[in-house]
């Protein structure tokens, strides 16, 4: 079979990728997600810095996160080209749930995790004034612990975001801050049991119950018995 002929021009692949889009009859994670695999099989022979071209395009023209985050996070050369002023540029315009979680998760996560940036960067994002900046901080957290995504646990730099967020008092925040201490759990519960204690008078009821859950029953919301 002939092999496709890697591509050259960032804004008519941009442009395609957007029209295949939008022409699906169904717009679901499925469906989403055939049209991303398909581009990386396309872009299997492209330069690294194509790549990275063509995400940021994607991203800052068309709008689109989590499948332009994937295509870098499954292109290997690319993903290993990025460094702090990357990964902030592309975490420029987080406004969201949704984007903040795609961001963390499959830019700025894997790279901390990876040694690509640093404690400082993801302290300084703890400290800041955007709720959604703080909550990257902890979702980055996620990708040292999930064992299906590459984290073998990291107990000193999880829970030196979580000391920096303690008091927060953002809903966004406080839900970060109790999926970054249960993906713990599993790797170090006595730690986890530890820090709930140390700060127990500062954290909100519902990270104390969820964590507590998890380190009891393994389950962030357990049903209950009838």
């Amino acid at each position: 079979m002939d092999e496709q002929p890697v591509p050259r021009d960032v804004k008519k692949v941009a442009s395609r990728f957007d029209a295949e889009m939008r022409a699906l009859p169904v717009r679901n994670a499925p469906s989403v997600r055939a049209v991303r695999r398909r581009y990386s099989r396309e872009l299997k022979a492209a330069e690294p810095e194509f790549v990275l071209d063509l995400v940021r395009e994607l991203v800052a023209v068309h709008g689109y996160r989590g499948m332009a985050y994937e295509l870098i996070l499954y292109h290997r050369d690319a993903f290993q080209r990025l460094g702090e002023a990357d990964v902030e540029e592309l975490g420029q315009g987080i406004h969201s749930w949704g984007s903040v979680d795609s961001f963390a998760r499959l830019v700025s996560g894997p790279a901390w995790r990876d040694g690509q940036v640093s404690d400082e960067l993801i302290h300084r994002w703890a400290e800041s004034e955007d709720r959604w900046w703080r909550r990257a901080a902890l979702v980055s957290t996620v990708a040292l612990n999930v064992r299906s995504q590459g984290g073998r646990g990291d107990v000193p730099r999880t829970l030196g975001v979580c000391r920096l967020l303690v008091d927060d008092p953002d809903d966004m925040v406080v839900k970060a801050l109790s999926w970054a201490l249960r993906e713990l759990v599993v790797h170090d519960p006595e730690a986890v049991r530890g820090f709930l204690e140390e700060h127990e008078d500062r954290l909100a009821a519902r990270v104390k119950r969820e964590v507590r859950n998890k380190l009891t029953t393994g389950l962030k919301n357990p049903k209950r018995k009838r």
